[in-house]
């Protein structure tokens, strides 16, 4: 029976062992340790003009915060964001999302929303992923595009946010299924040096900043799993299903299965009226929001974009969705590629 009992030890370590191991090279322990954070400050931003009108602008035109933070009537044509619930929050209304999602009240409101919160809890949510009790945000939030975000700007989104009218809007929790919960713990990352501005002599560079703030290739580059599919950045393919419908992402690369026939001045028209020419695009693609940006930004986007790679991928929604070898993914015209 004691050898018996030595050789269930042995096993059972051996297996304890291996576990530790497997876990180690594949998802690592994050999920059961919590979100890496660092810890909170007292620091708190200086509310000037400027700062509220840059936060403003980055909130309402480039990474558009008030487009997922804000309740919209899906059911109406362009599915309008409802006056008067600015940065009230919403249940996001995406199918497939892996639970209820839900993007917080950021008005001022002490019991619905983040009036009680202190400008380094919006900062840490904002560019680091974590809220303020702690928990890690599911990266439907782009943090790891805003962790590029520079400081002034930072700065002046808190300062917008903190100026908006306080919206009573109760809202439910976040509750994501298992094991995307414990996953996502893997994702936040704390800044901890200072992000400097980037600034816009260089045309190229600083479109390839304002691209990511306004988060360009998290809608227009397939994903498998929760991952961007390396090689097809801006090719398109990813679906969108929710009151609108079904939806592929635009192929916006050069390639001539994208958008090589696009100049500067259409991609303006485009932004500014959501019509490429005859043809409207879905209400999905966020006009409302980036028809705000100023010409001058909208043309360093268009001039990194034009650079980018072309990738041959063709997606039409104007045909029935059929599998597409190319993203692993199912759109119109996929049987193409």
């Amino acid at each position: 029976m004691r050898r018996f009992g030595k050789w269930f030890l042995i096993a059972f370590g051996s297996l304890v062992v291996l576990l530790a191991i497997a876990i180690t090279l594949s998802i690592g322990w994050r999920p059961f340790l919590g979100p890496r954070a660092r810890p909170l400050t007292n620091r708190t931003f200086e509310r000037t003009p400027q700062r509220l009108e840059r936060g403003r602008y980055i909130a309402t035109a480039l990474s558009g915060c008030s487009y997922c933070h804000t309740p919209h009537d899906w059911t109406a044509p362009g599915t309008p964001m409802i006056a008067g619930k600015e940065g009230a929050g919403d249940v996001q209304p995406y199918a497939d999302l892996p639970g209820r999602i839900v993007a917080t009240n950021l008005t001022p409101d002490p019991e619905t929303g983040a009036g009680a919160w202190s400008d380094d809890q919006l900062a840490r949510a904002i560019r680091e992923g974590v809220g303020h009790d702690g928990r890690a945000l599911f990266p439907m939030m782009p943090y790891t595009s805003y962790r590029n975000m520079s400081d002034e700007d930072l700065a002046s989104v808190v300062v917008y946010l903190r100026s908006l009218p306080a919206v009573h809007n109760q809202l439910p929790v976040t509750e994501m299924i298992f094991p995307v919960n414990y996953l996502i713990r893997g994702v936040p990352e704390p800044v901890t040096a200072p992000v400097a501005d980037v600034g816009s002599s260089d045309q190229f560079k600083y479109g390839a900043h304002l691209a990511e703030l306004a988060r360009c290739a998290n809608c227009h580059t397939p994903m498998v799993r929760g991952e961007s599919i390396p090689g097809m950045e801006f090719a398109g393919g990813f679906t969108f299903t929710g009151p609108w419908g079904t939806v592929a992402s635009a192929n916006i690369t050069p390639d001539p299965s994208g958008i090589p026939y696009y100049d500067e001045a259409l991609f303006l028209n485009v932004i500014r009226t959501g019509q490429v020419r005859a043809r409207k695009l879905s209400p999905i693609m966020p006009v409302m929001v980036y028809k705000n940006l100023t010409d001058d930004d909208l043309k360093a986007i268009f001039a990194f974009l034009r650079a980018a790679k072309p990738v041959k991928h063709r997606v039409d929604n104007s045909e029935p969705p059929t599998e597409c070898k190319v993203c692993q993914q199912k759109h119109g015209a996929g049987n193409e590629n």
